[in-house]
């Protein structure tokens, strides 16, 4: 943290950070604008862009209801243009509060949307097609060679667009969806591309931990591991039902793993045992989850929730602190996603900036910076998001029409919801 500070920025990285008036006298040609706090641009280590269009309508219900009763069928019903206009919907979303990288998990289909979608908005993300090729509602279900080989297509289009911004993941929706066929073939996949990551869900839920166990005889972390999904290139989101034999799996082969609290409190999943992780020195990314699960990709939520509920999960006010929290929704998700020199403000680092407003009640006063970025401050109070060095937000986003798009979405939103 420095007082008074400042941050310059040349082209797409940053060139220099420290005392705001030194740094005026060294640079003196550069425009200068003043925030209340500047930041990194946050990380959403697991988001489901394309399920903004599904925001509130399944409130107050059980996960696996939740998934194939509400959300998977909308999922089904989005034609093409539909799912361009969630993708773009979440990804301004992100960037107005403050989120400039995401692990994003999609659809079966039209993930072509979704990927053009990033690089309209500018967003930083880490994209996949989902692989589902069992237990799943019509419309959604596919070969699984059939899923791979479009997969294969999207990594040789996308991955490394947009001047290395937007990156590949294999995704399979979860284990109980996937025969063991199409996560080994994801694996197989994911090895044949330098760089390309693994993206799925991972004991979420107890029925479906149960559910992998009746399948393979093996809890879900241990199956996983079976069929090559753990690994340093392997996000894995939730992991709230893990026993200590799966925890050591997680932390030997150096897999990440996603915490997503409010909407595992929403979807009364459990409580993700992070602070565990963390002294096993698991790497712990943060994210929102799906629009649906949450309401908000609002990651200065997701931040307050953590600490919150890992201190009394714990009954420890000391458990999950600000400092963890906070490295959580910034360089852990970047490493999480396999972006280098991302979640810092550090000289050479890539340019993802976000300034928050501080003129404001609920800031007033600032003891501590950190303290107010993780308990008080909210998604709202960004007013400048840069990503790469080009700014995306600036109460406004000057490269998209905001308000186009919302209108798009009012009306796909009906359409499904009238189907």
């Amino acid at each position: 943290m420095v007082d008074e500070g400042a941050v310059v920025v040349d082209g797409s990285t940053i060139a220099a950070v420290g005392d705001r008036a030194d740094l005026l006298e060294r640079y003196p040609d550069h425009e200068e604008r003043a925030f209340g706090v500047v930041a990194p641009g946050l990380v959403g280590g697991h988001v489901h862009s394309v399920q903004s269009l599904g925001r509130g309508i399944a409130d107050d219900t059980e996960l696996l209801d939740w998934l194939f009763e509400s959300v998977l069928p909308m999922e089904a019903s989005l034609d093409a243009e539909g799912m361009r206009t969630a993708a773009e919907l979440g990804y301004l979303e992100c960037l107005a509060s403050g989120t400039t990288t995401v692990i994003d998990h999609l659809s079966v289909h039209h993930a072509d949307q979704a990927f053009e979608a990033a690089g309209e908005t500018g967003i930083r993300g880490v994209l996949g097609k989902v692989l589902m090729n069992r237990r799943s509602p019509a419309g959604l279900e596919e070969d699984a060679d059939a899923a791979l080989a479009e997969s294969e297509r999207l990594i040789e289009r996308y991955h490394g667009a947009y001047d290395d911004r937007v990156r590949y993941a294999v995704t399979p929706r979860f284990a109980v969806s996937c025969s063991e066929a199409c996560l080994r073939g994801a694996r197989e996949l994911a090895d044949a591309h330098e760089g390309v990551r693994i993206h799925t869900h991972a004991s979420e839920n107890r029925s479906e931990v149960a559910t992998v166990e009746e399948d393979t005889g093996m809890r879900n972390i241990h199956w996983l591991d079976e069929v090559g999904l753990t690994g340093e290139d392997v996000v894995l989101a939730h992991c709230v039902w893990t026993d200590e034999s799966e925890r050591d799996v997680l932390a030997e082969t150096g897999t990440h793993v996603t915490h997503c609290p409010s909407s595992n409190m929403k979807l009364a999943s459990g409580v993700a045992p992070v602070a565990d992780y963390l002294d096993r020195g698991i790497n712990v990314a943060l994210g929102n989850d799906g629009p649906p699960c949450n309401n908000t990709l609002d990651a200065f939520t997701e931040m307050r929730q953590a600490s919150l509920l890992g201190k009394v999960d714990d009954l420890d006010p000391t458990a999950v602190p600000a400092e963890a929290v906070f490295a959580m929704a910034t360089r852990n998700g970047a490493r999480a996603a396999g972006f280098d020199r991302v979640g810092e403000l550090r000289e050479g680092w890539k340019a993802d900036v976000v300034g928050v407003d501080t003129d404001l009640e609920r800031a007033t006063p600032i003891h501590d910076v950190l303290s107010h970025l993780v308990y008080a401050a909210h998604g709202d109070d960004v007013s400048f998001t840069m990503v790469d060095g080009e700014v995306r937000y600036d109460d406004g986003f000057p490269h998209v029409d905001a308000e186009a798009v919302r209108r798009r979405a009012r009306a796909a939103a009906r359409e499904f919801a009238d189907a």
